[in-house]
């Protein structure tokens, strides 16, 4: 996407300005100065339509993702049914004890279920796999 406020055809429209500059000041590309400016300007335009094909497919993308969803809460909505609010009444986070550890290694929070902690109070961070030292009471 372009910064709010610009278009790919005010990106156009500066090209063509660019264009109708270079040709006003009679700039040829016979020298290395008029080379060089022609061949930036043809590369903004080269940019500017690499933006215009990116836009298109990110819209297509969109549209495409758009129906993915739609066709998935079909799906959910065939396999799981509506959403029941008394199956989120029965469950109760009382059920479970855990405790938030902090990994000194690559510094995640970490929610442990207190039955995964050995008697050393060891355990493997998730993220990281390493074996760290829970300094709590998980007993």
């Amino acid at each position: 996407m372009l910064r709010e406020g610009y278009t790919v055809e005010y990106l156009y429209e500066r090209v063509a300005y660019l264009k109708g500059l270079a040709e006003g000041l009679e700039i040829e590309d016979k020298s290395k100065e008029g080379k060089l400016l022609l061949h930036i300007i043809d590369a903004l335009e080269d940019f500017a339509d690499a933006i215009t094909d990116l836009n298109e497919e990110q819209e297509e993308l969109n549209e495409y993702i758009d129906f993915m969803d739609e066709d998935l809460a079909d799906v959910e909505e065939e396999v799981f049914g509506e959403f029941d609010d008394e199956f989120e009444d029965n469950f109760e986070d009382d059920d479970i004890d855990y405790v938030e550890v902090e990994c000194p290694y690559c510094k995640e929070v970490v929610y442990l279920d207190t039955e995964l902690v050995t008697d050393d109070n060891k355990f493997e961070c998730p993220n990281c796999q390493r074996l760290i030292t829970c300094e709590c009471d998980c007993e």
